[in-house]
């Protein structure tokens, strides 16, 4: 367990004992905790500490703050390997899950919430570390899709339980809690105690690293991050503060965003392969910056709840797109580069998740259709931004604009 094994040499191991195969058990254990604690949330922190607008603002700029200091990986990896450091966090994210129920206030949730943040943003981080350097570039954007599939199944189960469940078992937000952060734990201690740890091919470097040549990625980054906190934030307080969603209708909507994704994600990986990151990235901002908008009709003209819905469904496809991202990154980037990137990406991916949903939640409580107008007009931002993508990135061809420069120095 505690002797290296190269990646090309665990490629002949059992297929369940396989880099691949711990990236797809990890992709079913994140969301297990992860999503009912999201699933539960928004009617928990109403009903057990009567938060509005500005209060879940306030909460999500604590749950990002770890986010923020995702860079501290880089620091961490000097001692610990990335692949213990993964499965370490996502036993935290399960730990801090399972007692969110014990504290029903302000600041017992705000305490709580940034303690499962830490395991969840540090294991994010490392995660999409691993992804790239363990996947073949060939083959990254379908194994990604199912990925994605993957971690939609597990959440599936979680929510199809609460669904079932939820109002037949007169459920508590304490069973749920504990029970989904009980899995998580046990499942990530499972693949710490049996997995080998893997050794990339390429030896990462442990230092900050900030590369001119990936200034587009970098501000890909920051707006994607800007724009997925209204959409985290917001979308589903919006359904639960204006038209009234109950814990088992709220999950009921996420139930019908997994099964769309299990069936679409796959497909996307395909489409970034057929279509490339460019196309893909320009189709996602430009749906994003009209779904945005039509919800902000929903404050503007009145529409109902069947248009709501239908729209945040649109909007978790959408953004399973991002994958291109990734894949935009792992073509440009020197091997080496893979795990102190990443670290720095998600840094760069929470600045604006430190402050935004604080400040956002105070625009709330005025007017919450500016909140939705300003999510538009940040995803016609990212929408220009992947425009200056090139057909095909490689090193040395980062952006549109590569081909009238020199060659770009290391640096």
């Amino acid at each position: 367990m505690f002797n290296p094994v190269p990646i090309e040499t665990a490629r002949n191991m059992p297929r369940w004992r396989r880099p691949t195969t711990l990236l797809f058990v990890m992709a079913l254990c994140m969301p297990i905790a992860f999503n009912a604690w999201n699933a539960l949330l928004n009617n928990f922190v109403i009903e057990a500490a009567q938060f509005d607008g500005a209060d879940i603002g306030l909460l999500h700029t604590v749950r990002e703050i770890p986010g923020f200091l995702a860079i501290g990986v880089i620091a961490v990896i000097l001692l610990v390997r990335e692949q213990v450091l993964g499965l370490v966090s996502l036993m935290l994210l399960g730990a801090a899950t399972a007692v969110t129920a014990w504290f029903p206030s302000l600041g017992g949730i705000l305490t709580i919430t940034m303690l499962s943040s830490i395991g969840f943003h540090y294991y994010e981080t490392v995660n999409q570390s691993l992804q790239l350097q363990w996947l073949p570039k060939a083959r990254a954007p379908q194994i990604l899709g199912w990925l994605l599939a993957a971690g939609s199944a597990a959440t599936l189960v979680v929510y199809g339980l609460i669904v079932l469940l939820w109002e037949p078992l007169n459920l508590s937000y304490n069973v749920v809690f504990m029970s989904a952060g009980g899995v998580t734990t046990l499942l990530a201690l499972g693949c710490l105690l049996v997995y080998p740890q893997f050794e990339a091919p390429h030896p990462q470097v442990k230092k900050l690293v900030l590369r001119r040549r990936y200034w587009l990625y970098y501000a890909l980054q920051f707006m994607a991050g800007a724009r997925r906190q209204i959409f985290v934030v917001f979308a589903g307080f919006m359904m639960v503060e204006k038209f009234g969603f109950e814990v088992h209708e709220v999950t009921g909507l996420f139930l019908i965003n997994l099964v769309i994704n299990m069936i679409a994600a796959p497909l996307l990986g395909r489409f970034v392969s057929a279509f490339g990151e460019r196309r893909t990235l320009i189709f996602e901002y430009a749906g994003l910056a009209i779904v945005f908008a039509l919800y902000g009709g929903l404050y503007w003209f009145g529409w109902g709840v069947v248009l709501a819905a239908t729209l945040y469904v649109i909007d978790h496809v959408l953004f399973a797109l991002a994958l291109a991202l990734k894949t935009y990154f792992q073509k440009i980037a020197d091997p080496g580069d893979i795990a102190p990137t990443a670290a720095v990406a998600f840094t760069i991916n929470h600045i604006a998740a430190v402050f935004l949903p604080v400040l956002l939640g105070l625009l709330w409580v005025i007017s919450p259709a500016a909140v939705f107008g300003l999510a538009a007009a940040m995803a016609l931002i990212s929408l220009t931004l992947a425009c200056l993508i090139p057909r095909h990135p490689e090193p040395g061809n980062e952006t549109v604009f590569s081909k009238f420069t020199a060659a770009a120095p290391a640096e």
